[in-house]
């Protein structure tokens, strides 16, 4: 019996899947594929999908290198994760130190990666380490490369030749050993070729890539990830668990903001209804928002989460889990209809 019918016969729509049976969920998967936990490969990585499996065994081995690795995936996959677990399993003893180079403000970007010296400018009253030198012996996880100013990009490619820093005010160069785990969702070598991303810079942190897989890719995840965001919410929410007609609403929808979106929806179940056990008409609701906000503009939600982020375009995108070109876009938007009612 499922879901209060008998069935007799049924079929995966893909080559994995997972449903559940009472109080037992199901995953299936080819048979010549050994199994592997569903949690616990690497800390933070959820899921024991083939596409993950290539993630691991990736991880795995590119871990102990000193070479740069570049991150990508559609926003929402989880990079930071990929970049914190290369950390963990790199055997480095110093910081994992990550920086999201698109929130920072240009004139203040110098200060934040190399330091600064006291009196080195107005309001500099002591000196500050710089990221490189925070991040010495360890890993420095730079998010969204793609966003790095031009003059900025110059001066991190002539410390990744050189591999040390002047702090400005400073005098002397300081030597750094530092492994940079760069992110993106944006494709580099377009922005190459349009002059807005340096290529010797890109051949310096793409010495090896790793591609986290999107959820749609591996939706025989879902189980697992759905269990893991809610027991992140139980302190907060109280126990909520899956029906297997809330999991095959969650394996019907595709996923445009991958791990994070999915995160956010089971969220928004969990608020939307009591009962412990969330069912498909919850999974429903707190998709249609999601849609809503997709479909009708979202103006209010991209007006606060500009509010949040002072005005700054990338760090409103990071808060609402969009990719910058579809939150501009949207921005844009907003502000023609607006300046269509002023007229």
């Amino acid at each position: 019996m499922l879901g209060g019918a008998r069935v007799r016969v049924a079929q995966l729509s893909e080559k994995e899947g997972a449903f559940i049976l009472g109080r037992t969920t199901v995953v299936v998967r080819s048979a010549n594929e050994s199994p592997v936990p569903e949690q616990g490969l690497i800390p933070g990585l959820v899921g024991g999908s083939e596409p993950m499996r290539r993630l691991v065994d990736q991880i795995e081995r590119l871990a102990p290198l000193r070479a740069p690795v570049l991150v990508i995936g559609e926003s929402g996959v989880g990079k930071d994760v990929v970049a914190r677990a290369l950390h963990t399993l790199s055997g480095r003893t110093g910081n994992y130190y990550p920086l999201n180079v698109g929130t920072i403000p240009e004139n203040l970007a110098d200060s934040e990666l190399f330091g600064h010296r006291r009196g080195a400018f107005t309001g500099a009253v002591a000196s500050r380490m710089g990221a490189f030198e925070l991040a010495h012996r360890g890993t420095l996880f730079l998010d969204e490369i793609g966003e790095l100013p031009l003059s900025l990009q110059v001066k991190l490619l002539r410390v990744l030749e050189e591999g040390s820093v002047r702090p400005v005010g400073g005098g002397e160069k300081q030597s750094v050993d530092v492994r940079i785990v760069s992110a993106t969702w944006a494709p580099l070598q377009e922005r190459v070729g349009q002059g807005r991303f340096r290529f010797d810079l890109l051949q310096r942190l793409t010495t090896v890539v790793i591609d986290v897989p999107p959820l749609r890719h591996r939706k025989s995840d879902l189980a697992a990830l759905g269990t893991m965001w809610l027991k992140r919410f139980e302190n907060e929410l109280g126990r909520r668990l899956l029906s297997e007609r809330a999991l095959a609403r969650l394996e019907e929808h595709e996923w445009p903001g991958n791990v994070r979106e999915l995160g956010n929806v089971l969220y928004r179940a969990g608020v939307l209804t009591r009962s412990v056990v969330l069912d498909r008409l919850d999974i429903e609701l707190a998709l249609a928002q999601t849609l809503t906000g997709a479909v009708g503009g979202g103006s209010s939600d991209v007006e606060e989460a500009l509010r949040r982020a002072g005005g700054n375009v990338s760090e409103a995108a990071r808060l609402s889990g969009l990719p910058r070109t579809t939150f501009r876009h949207r921005l844009a938007s907003l502000r023609g209809r607006v300046s269509q009612e002023a007229s």
